[in-house]
């Protein structure tokens, strides 16, 4: 299970006259702002966007200075694989140290949506077990049953990041991970492919499977 709330995107205006630096060609650039605030390339600038993402990551340094933002609620295991990205990212999670204790545990507080029957019962017994050590603690604050709850925690526990991003990571994360086993990486690359203009600067429809 994953969850991509809150998006985002910010900068384009920036980037993109910063882009026109190196030739001094200010002057073609025609994007600007709709009635609702939405960026809109103008046909020079996304001529000019498109040949330089084309040419490589040397010469699209501009996407760098794309940022994304986005409330992401994901299982611990995808989290684990999303900690590899750690170029031009930053995350502020909900804190498992200092708030796993301050609510009841729940099902719905696991990905268990490809979960068969008996994986369910088998989770429901932990979280049954959790609880108790959970209530527990509330009691008398004992470390030892803090700590067996932070070692028994199931990597399907779900956790929310704010997660800011810029385009290029975007893209590195897409190509890497579109195709991979996790279903949660399919829905996250989905969500980078809607974008704005991801797909015009990035992504080529003769190469999508």
């Amino acid at each position: 299970m994953i969850k991509l709330e809150r998006t985002g995107v910010m900068n384009f205006d920036n980037a993109m006259r910063g882009a026109r630096n190196p030739l001094n060609s200010w002057g073609r650039y025609d994007s600007y702002y709709d009635e609702n605030g939405n960026f809109v390339f103008g046909e020079n600038d996304l001529s000019l966007a498109k040949r330089l993402c084309r040419a490589g990551t040397d010469h699209r340094k501009f996407v760098r200075m794309i940022f994304v933002t986005v409330d992401v609620t994901a299982p611990m295991y995808w989290w684990k694989e999303y900690d590899t990205y750690k170029v031009a990212t930053v995350a502020n999670s909900t804190s498992t140290m200092h708030k796993i204790t301050s609510k009841p545990f729940e099902l719905s507080d696991f990905s268990v949506d490809k979960m068969n029957e008996d994986g369910i019962k088998a989770m429901e017994a932990v979280i049954d077990t959790l609880e108790n050590l959970r209530q527990k603690y509330l009691e008398t604050k004992d470390k030892e049953l803090w700590y067996t709850i932070i070692q028994l925690l199931p990597s399907s526990y779900n956790q929310m990041r704010t997660c800011t991003l810029n385009y290029e990571t975007l893209c590195n994360i897409y190509y890497a991970r579109r195709n991979h086993k996790l279903d949660e990486w399919h829905t996250y690359c989905d969500w980078i492919e809607e974008l704005p203009y991801f797909k015009e600067l990035f992504i080529n429809e003769d190469e999508k499977d």
